[in-house]
C-alpha cells in the first residue's frame, strides 16, 4: 500500500474502527487501516477484543477504546467484515447518527461500499472526508405484556423486526393490523416487519419484495403461513404496524437477528418508524439497480452474450 498523498489537518480526529473478532483477516485489513490513520496523526477506537493484536502489528498504533456507547469527536465508523459486522456496529452508531462506511470481508455484503482490494480508496476518502450519506429508515419496536400500561421492551432494528415460534413442532397464531385496524389473522412459523435496507436479507429470503434503499416504507411478511392470503404488505413510513399473538403458547421476538425477548401469549408488538436513521457513508454514487445486479449476479445478458441497455 503507498502512503497516502494527504494527512489529516491539524488538531485530534477520531475514527472508530469495527472488525470481525474471529476472522483474521478482518483484523489484518484493520491494522493496515490504523497504520494509514496513525502516520496521518489520526485516532483510531477498536475493540477490546482486537487492540493487542493490532497494537502488535502497527508500531506506535494511535488507539483508543470503543466503549458502550460513542463518545468523544467519532468522525465515522469504518467496518471491516461483512453484512452481519456492519450490523453489530450500527447497533452501537445508530443512535448517535454516526455514519458506516463497510469494507466486505463476507459473501454478498449489501450494506457494505467497498471490497478489501479498494484498500488505498477507502483511506484516501476517509482521510479526505470525502464522502456522501445514504440515510435508511430504521424501525423502533415495542412489547406490550398483556394487562401492561407501559411497554415491557423495546428495541430498533435496522433489517428487521421477526416474531416467530419458540417451539419447531407448533404454529402461532398472530392478528396483524395496520393502524389499528385488523388486516389479517395467520396461523404461522412468524411474521416478518422489513425495512427497504432489509428487503435483501431476511424479507427476501422469506418471499418479500426487493425495495429500493431510498423507498420510505416497511412490508409486512407472513412466514410459512397456512392461509389463502399470506402475500408480502407494503405500508407507508408513517404507519404503526402492530402483531397481536393471539395463541397460548409464547413466541420469540428477534431485532436484526441479534437482539431478542421472550413473548408471552396475549402480548403485542408494536412497530413504526424510528427516531434515527441509518447513515451509511457512500464513496462513490452507484445506483442500487448496478448493486443489486452484482451481488446477485443478476442475467443481463441474454444466450448469445449481448447485454441490454448497456449492462454488458
Amino acid at each position: 500500500m503507498t502512503e497516502p498523498d494527504f494527512c489529516a489537518a491539524p488538531g485530534r480526529r477520531q475514527i472508530a474502527v469495527w472488525t470481525h473478532n474471529n476472522r483474521p483477516q478482518a483484523v489484518e485489513a484493520a491494522s493496515r487501516f490504523v497504520s494509514a490513520m496513525t502516520a496521518c496523526g489520526v485516532e483510531c477506537l477498536v475493540l477490546s477484543q482486537v487492540r493487542a493484536a493490532i497494537a502488535s502489528r502497527v508500531d506506535g498504533a494511535l488507539l483508543g477504546d470503543i466503549g458502550p456507547r460513542p463518545l468523544g469527536e467519532v468522525e465515522v465508523v469504518v467496518v471491516f467484515g461483512g453484512d452481519g459486522t456492519i450490523l453489530r456496529a450500527a447497533e452501537w452508531a445508530w443512535a448517535a447518527d454516526l455514519p458506516l462506511v463497510g469494507v466486505n470481508l463476507g459473501h454478498i455484503g449489501f450494506l457494505a461500499e467497498l471490497e478489501v482490494s479498494q484498500f488505498d480508496e477507502l483511506i484516501d476518502h476517509v482521510l479526505r472526508r470525502d464522502y456522501v450519506l445514504d440515510r435508511r429508515l430504521t424501525v423502533a419496536v415495542e412489547v406490550w405484556a398483556p394487562g401492561q400500561a407501559e411497554p415491557s421492551w423495546t428495541s430498533f432494528a435496522v433489517n428487521e423486526v421477526s416474531l416467530e415460534k419458540g417451539s419447531r413442532q407448533i404454529m402461532i397464531e398472530v392478528v396483524a393490523s395496520i393502524d389499528r385496524l385488523p388486516v389479517s389473522r395467520w396461523s404461522c412459523d412468524g411474521v416478518l416487519v422489513s425495512t427497504p435496507t432489509g428487503s435483501t436479507a431476511y424479507a427476501f429470503s422469506a418471499g418479500g419484495a426487493i425495495m429500493w434503499p431510498e423507498l420510505e416504507a416497511f412490508q409486512l411478511v407472513p412466514l410459512s403461513a397456512h392461509a389463502l392470503f399470506a402475500r408480502p404488505l407494503v405500508v407507508g413510513p408513517d404507519s404503526v404496524v402492530r402483531l397481536d399473538l393471539v395463541t397460548e403458547i409464547p413466541a420469540v421476538l428477534w431485532c436484526d437477528g441479534k437482539r431478542t425477548v421472550k413473548v408471552a401469549p396475549g402480548s403485542r408488538i408494536e412497530v413504526r418508524r424510528g427516531a434515527h436513521w441509518l447513515n451509511l457513508a457512500r464513496l462513490s454514487v452507484q445506483p442500487f439497480t448496478s448493486r443489486l445486479v452484482k451481488k446477485f449476479a443478476l442475467p443481463v445478458a441474454g444466450w448469445r452474450g449481448q447485454g441490454v441497455h448497456g449492462a454488458d
